[in-house]
């Protein structure tokens, strides 16, 4: 079997090797690089992070926290709206919009276990077999906006994909229903907004939140991802949008709507995969 030379010589000359180093001189061997190291989720920090990092409950519980403390000045204020462009709103119901993963459930564990690489029906399986576990302070703040007569919409771009055997055209949303359902959060099949569920329903979330803008006053935003809050942050556009974003227009955006971060708009931390990744 052929070796590389620098293994050959650090299995047989590595006392030389120790001398010249301490001597001051450097060796390198061209042609010889290490091979690339595939992604490892056990040294993932973002995912470690998410997984038992206390800080990450405490930043989750802190954002719903202060969305919680908002919610009565919100419902009170009729002029108020957190979707930029809704006028003449004051005597629709009100509404929330949240999107689902990482900011309602969790999915902490499949990041970590699932064999790479990613794929919807990896993620559907899961979810389908596995209890959803809410995202730190969702509970309770949920069940707060119901009790205060706030209408709960989610929207997620998990995609409606048919499956071998199933009749249904979308057995995705059952499972995301059932998933709410386990995180403790009450909600039906018309408040659940899937990605291709109806033709113009794209990965671009705009048009199903001025689909809800139509008939509720929406008085919050909450997601993990630019695109749950802001149209057309990503690399790839999709429908309606039809430029691409880029890393300094994302940044911009920010800028923009500086007046909405934690005024209606609530983030939550997910630094394992988002429309970002494709812009860094």
């Amino acid at each position: 079997m052929l070796m590389c030379p620098a293994t050959w010589l650090l299995e047989n000359f590595m006392a030389p090797i120790r001398t010249l180093i301490a001597s001051g001189f450097v060796v390198t061997f061209a042609g010889c690089a290490a091979a690339p190291e595939g992604h490892s989720p056990g040294r993932d920090l973002g995912l470690l992070w998410v997984k038992h990092a206390a800080e990450y409950a405490a930043v989750s519980t802190q954002v719903y926290g202060i969305a919680e403390q908002a919610l009565p000045g919100f419902i009170e204020d009729t002029s108020w709206s957190a979707m930029p462009g809704q006028s003449d709103a004051a005597h629709l119901p009100t509404a929330i919009i949240f999107d689902v993963d990482e900011t309602t459930v969790g999915h902490v564990d499949f990041q970590i276990e699932y064999e790479r690489p990613f794929a919807n029906w990896k993620l559907d399986s899961w979810n389908s077999n596995t209890v959803a576990t809410p995202i730190p302070g969702v509970r309770q703040f949920a069940q707060a906006a119901q009790r205060a007569g706030v209408t709960l919409f989610f929207l997620t771009n998990r995609p409606c994909q048919p499956i071998a055997g199933n009749d249904d055209p979308c057995p995705q949303k059952q499972t995301t229903l059932d998933d709410l359902i386990e995180a403790g959060i009450a909600t039906d099949a018309d408040h659940v907004m899937l990605s291709g569920e109806r033709p113009e329903w794209s990965r671009e979330k705009l048009v199903r939140r001025e689909l809800i803008a139509r008939s509720h006053r929406i008085i919050m935003l909450i997601g993990d991802d630019l695109s749950d809050f802001i149209p057309c942050v990503r690399k790839k556009a999709a429908a309606p949008c039809t430029e691409s974003a880029t890393a300094a227009s994302r940044r911009q955006s920010i800028e923009l709507f500086r007046n909405y971060w934690g005024n209606g708009w609530y983030i939550l931390p997910n630094p394992m995969h988002g429309s970002w990744t494709s812009l860094r």
